[in-house]
This record gives C-alpha cells, sequence and structure tokens, in this order.
C-alpha cells in the first residue's frame, strides 16, 4: 500500500512538472498564450501549401480529360504539353510573373519583386511600403504565396492547350506558355488582386473565375482561330463532324480528378485556414459542380435527344467553374443556381462555337472563357451582400460586367498578337501530313498505346 501512495505522488508530480514545462512555453509574463499566434502561422501556411498541392493535382486531371477527348495517335502530345507548361510556367512565373501581379507598381502592373525575394508575410508584416503590399492580409509566407499563386497561373496556361490540341507545333506551345504564365495571365492578375484599377473599383472574382478561367478560356478562343479547324472537322458545306474522343473513361477520370482539384482551388483562395469560410466555400463548390453537371445533362438531352456523357462532364467543369467567382460571397441556393446556369451555357455555348467553325476539341472556351464570364456578372446578382437580389443595387454588377469586358478585350488582343506573332516567327501549325500521322510519332517518336494499332481508335 504503501509503495502504490508513492508511485502514485512520483507520477502526479512527474505530469505537473511536465505541464507546468509545457505552460512556461506557451504563457507568458502576463499570462497570455503568445504560441497561439504561431500556431495560426502555422496552420494557415499547412492549408494553403495543402490547397496548392491539390491545385498542382489538376495539371493531372486537366491531362486526363484532354487526351480523353482527343484521339489515341495525339495522347502523348497532350501528356507532353501539360507537363511543360507547369515546367515552362514555373520559372517565367518565378522570375516576372509573381512581381507583375502582386509587386508594387501601378494600376496597370507589378513592377518589383523580381525572382520572388524571400520576404516573410506574417500577420501585420507586410506593410504598405511592402514590395508585395497587395498580399498584406495574408497571413503566410511569401514563398507559400508564390507556390499557391503559380498553381492557378499553370492553369490558365493548360486550359489553352485544350482548345489548340492536335494540330499544334509543341515547340510553338512552349512558347506561348512562356508568355501567358510570365505576362498576359499576371496582368489581369494584378488589375483584380494585385491592387490594380479592377480592384479598385471593387470588382469580386475571389477564386478567379476571370482571372484564371475566362483568360485561359479567351487566349484559347484566339489560338483555335489563328490555327484554324482540324482537317475533316468540317465538310464541303461548313457542317460539322463529330471527331470523337478514344477515351472517355480517361476523360471522366480527368473530371473527378479536377472536382477534387477544386476543393484545393476555391477554400484554399481564403489563404488561411479559417474552418468556418473553407467549409463553406467547399459547400458551395460542390453544389454548384453539382447542379451543373445535372443540368448540362438534361440540356443535351433535350438537343441532341441522349444524355451525352461529355456534355455532362463538360457541365460539371462549368459549374465549378462559374461558382469560383462567387464561392466565398453567395449562399449555397445560390450557388446550386449559378452553376445550373452555367450546366446549361456550357452545352449551348459548345455548339454555338461549333457552328461558328471554331474547332474546339475539348470545349475550354466554353467551359473556362463562356463559364467564367457567366459565374463572374453572376457575382452582381448573388452576392449576399452587395448583389442585385440582396438589394444591392446595380453597382457591383455594373463593376463584374466592366471587369469581364477588360479581361476579354485584353486576352483577344494579346492573344492575337501572340499567336499571329508565333505563327510568322517560327510556324504554329503542323503539316498536314503531320496532323494526319499524330502529333505523337511526329513531335516526340512515341505511342501511348504500342501494342495496339492506334489507326484503330484513334
Amino acid at each position: 500500500m504503501k509503495r502504490k501512495v508513492i508511485i502514485t505522488v512520483f507520477v502526479l508530480t512527474c505530469l505537473l512538472s511536465l505541464n507546468a514545462f509545457a505552460l512556461n512555453g506557451l504563457i507568458d509574463d502576463e499570462g497570455t498564450l503568445k504560441k497561439v499566434e504561431d500556431s495560426k502561422y502555422m496552420g494557415d501556411t499547412l492549408w494553403v501549401l495543402v490547397a496548392a498541392f491539390l491545385v498542382f493535382f489538376m495539371q493531372a486531371g486537366f491531362a486526363m480529360v484532354e487526351s480523353g477527348f482527343t484521339r489515341a495517335k495525339n495522347a502523348v502530345n497532350i501528356l507532353m504539353k501539360n507537363l511543360m507548361d507547369f515546367s515552362m510556367g514555373s520559372i517565367a512565373y518565378w522570375a516576372i510573373g509573381f512581381a507583375i501581379m502582386f509587386g508594387a507598381g501601378n494600376a496597370f502592373m507589378g513592377t518589383s519583386g523580381w525572382f520572388v525575394p524571400s520576404q516573410t508575410l506574417t500577420e501585420g508584416a507586410a506593410a504598405s511600403t511592402s514590395v508585395f503590399s497587395a498580399l498584406e492580409w495574408s497571413s503566410v509566407p511569401t514563398y507559400a504565396a508564390w507556390l499557391f499563386q503559380l498553381v492557378f497561373a499553370a492553369t490558365a496556361a493548360t486550359i489553352v492547350s485544350g482548345a489548340m490540341a492536335e494540330r499544334t507545333q509543341f515547340k510553338s506551345y512552349l512558347i506561348y506558355s512562356l508568355f501567358i504564365t510570365g505576362i498576359i495571365y499576371p496582368v489581369v492578375g494584378h488589375w483584380i488582386w494585385g491592387g490594380g484599377w479592377l480592384q479598385n473599383m471593387g470588382m469580386s472574382d475571389f477564386a478567379g473565375s476571370t482571372v484564371v478561367h475566362s483568360t485561359g478560356g479567351w487566349l484559347a478562343l484566339t489560338g483555335a482561330i489563328v490555327l484554324g479547324p482540324r482537317m475533316g472537322k468540317y465538310d464541303s458545306d461548313g457542317n460539322p463532324r463529330p471527331i470523337a474522343g478514344h477515351n472517355l473513361p480517361l476523360a471522366a477520370l480527368g473530371v473527378f480528378i479536377l472536382w477534387l482539384g477544386w476543393f484545393g482551388f476555391n477554400p484554399g483562395s481564403q489563404m488561411g485556414a479559417d474552418a468556418a469560410e473553407i467549409s463553406s466555400i467547399a459547400i458551395t463548390t460542390n453544389l454548384a459542380a453539382a447542379a451543373g453537371a445535372i443540368l448540362a445533362m438534361i440540356t443535351a438531352w433535350i438537343i441532341l435527344g441522349k444524355p451525352d456523357a461529355g456534355m455532362a462532364l463538360n457541365g460539371a467543369l462549368a459549374g465549378l467553374v462559374a461558382i469560383t467567382a462567387g464561392c466565398a460571397s453567395v449562399t449555397p441556393t445560390s450557388a446550386a443556381i449559378i452553376g445550373a446556369l452555367g450546366g446549361i451555357v456550357v452545352v449551348l455555348s459548345v455548339l454555338l462555337f461549333e457552328k461558328l467553325r471554331i474547332d474546339d476539341p475539348v470545349g475550354a472556351i466554353s467551359v473556362h472563357g463562356t463559364c467564367g464570364a457567366l459565374g463572374t456578372i453572376l457575382v452582381g446578382f448573388f452576392d449576399s451582400s452587395n448583389g442585385v437580389f440582396a438589394g444591392g443595387g446595380f453597382g457591383l454588377l455594373g463593376t463584374q460586367i466592366v471587369g469581364v469586358l477588360a479581361v476579354l478585350v485584353w486576352c483577344l488582343v494579346t492573344g492575337f498578337i501572340l499567336f499571329y506573332g508565333i505563327k510568322a516567327a517560327t510556324g504554329l501549325r503542323v503539316t498536314e501530313e503531320e496532323e494526319q500521322a499524330g502529333l505523337d510519332y511526329e513531335e516526340h517518336g512515341a505511342s501511348a498505346y504500342p501494342d495496339f494499332n492506334v489507326s484503330a481508335i484513334r
């Protein structure tokens, strides 16, 4: 009995000593928990990095969607483009893109912060004199913010590849990836997120329906126009012919990967581990995707006579793109409506561009350009504080429309200059013989399916 008492006292003493030791590190002389702020800093940073990793994985999703919706003879080319636009974009966005987007400068672009100097953005540390003062609201380190913004820049670039698939020279793709991630996209980002003129007007685009998706979509439009349609896409009377993708299950896998990645894309844009906010954003994101898929299926069923799988898959992406601008500022009900409208519009947009003889093998222009603009404008109606339906008047709606049009004009002008310039300097489109044979062998000397007769499944 005496031994048990001694052991019990010893254990209690040890526990109290350990507790006192731990509290000594957490409590300062005034009795406040001085480590709480550090814990939030760590939590915010970890969440932003995890979100960035999820968005990075969206590159795999885009690769699967684009290769699945295109022919087998071009699959390796699609994979190489998705690999290299992230690789090329990483260097360009590190060297100049991040500085143009968030560096101190003027209302048009940032002019400082090249090669991402390692200023640490702790809570309140990014003063108005900081090179990256546009990020002073964030509590994460500069490098974490850069990585998160990098994966967005790469997304804008990879959107373009889908619309220009199956007929673009690989070397030309590398060139325009550098310009998009290094200059064209960062300027748009500066206007809306980096302290530029649209942000000063009050434009609301929380996670990038316009900054990321419309930018990529409108640049894809210019590229598809300059390239022209694929061989055999239109008959002698100008009527479109279907060119089926070689692997719809692969495309479906890509859509599910993208849907998963969007839970980093939208909640991660909170740039902090704020439990209530990121939970709400995750809900609005998911509801919009689901509504988009359902309404795209129904719309295609009515117009085409069948519940088309490709349209339904793009409908999910359209809902995700549309809600990206307002995911943090609309109710779940509004999110479902926005996603549903995106699902309807994407089907109509795909059919319209096909009628206009603008060949987009994967529907990238409609999903990202059209539905990105749609979602941005709908914030003006559905924003819970300032939207038309919340009694906020038409001020926000007008600003949203101005922002959408400004980005459209910027992307059309710079896109046509870029693609016509590349066409004149190095060439943009492969030869008819190369296109017929497939870009895999002609550009890369490889096949995605070496044990099969590709001509039978392409």
